[in-house]
């Protein structure tokens, strides 16, 4: 599977696409919450859940931060 774009082994987020993933909202950075399984995006408040190493990047599913 490590060939395949947006996922490795193990089903963890290639770094390769996280470098160029950014919030659908803000347009800004994201950090990968490696414990959560999420991308954070600070400036809008919210995190996006990976399902099966896939990035869910859908505002209505990101889960609102604290």
């Amino acid at each position: 599977m490590s060939g395949e774009a947006g996922v490795t082994t193990g089903g963890a987020v290639d770094p390769r696409l996280l470098e160029i993933l950014v919030c659908p909202v803000t347009k800004g950075p994201l950090r990968y919450d490696r414990e959560r399984g999420e991308l954070v995006s600070e400036k809008a408040g919210l995190a996006y859940p990976i399902r099966d190493g896939i990035p869910i990047m859908l505002p209505e599913e990101a889960r609102k931060l604290d």
